[in-house]
């Protein structure tokens, strides 16, 4: 791993604002935590690879949630539509029940909460996770999907969310 000298670190304040200029898709990740549902937003969701089909994201070592998800068995990421800015911001929010009404959402057959009106689910197993920095990436092994691809993303920019337009053919 290398070193930066004192000299060669950049002020995270610039940093962050630097990122924020990155759109980036927005998931709630879920996962049955014992008897109850367990989930957080996250911005940096990623394809790792398709053969196995793993996906990735990152997660605050801060965060309060992960330590009961990250012993579930099974979770789901759910793309988020361009109309659920609300679930984002209530998944983001510490210190409230974020499936509470008005939370729409459902137990998968194996009881894997999943969230309505998503674009799309994709239903993961645990492959594995990596402390880097001061988040911990968390790579998932897809088991299947479920697919609205009538739906826009929600995305994230510059501190705002906000939604997809094509560019005209």
């Amino acid at each position: 791993m290398t070193e930066l000298l004192p000299d060669q670190m950049i002020d995270e304040d610039r940093f962050r604002r630097a990122l924020a200029l990155h759109a980036a898709g927005v998931v709630v990740v879920t996962a049955a935590c014992g008897a109850e549902p367990a989930g957080l937003t996250a911005t940096s969701f990623s394809s790792v690879s398709l053969s196995p089909p793993l996906v990735s994201f990152y997660v605050d070592r801060g965060s309060t949630t992960w330590p009961s998800m990250r012993r579930a068995e099974r979770f789901a990421v759910n793309i988020l539509a361009s109309g659920q800015a609300d679930v984002a911001a209530r998944f983001a929010r510490r210190g409230i029940d974020r499936f509470a009404a008005p939370t729409r959402w459902h137990p998968h057959t194996d009881g894997t909460p999943l969230l309505d009106d998503v674009c799309a689910h994709l239903l993961c197993v645990p492959y594995t996770t990596i402390d880097i920095g001061d988040h911990i990436l968390v790579v998932g092994l897809v088991t299947s999907t479920d697919i609205r691809e009538s739906d826009r993303p929600l995305l994230y920019h510059l501190g705002r969310f906000g939604h997809f337009l094509p560019h005209e053919r």
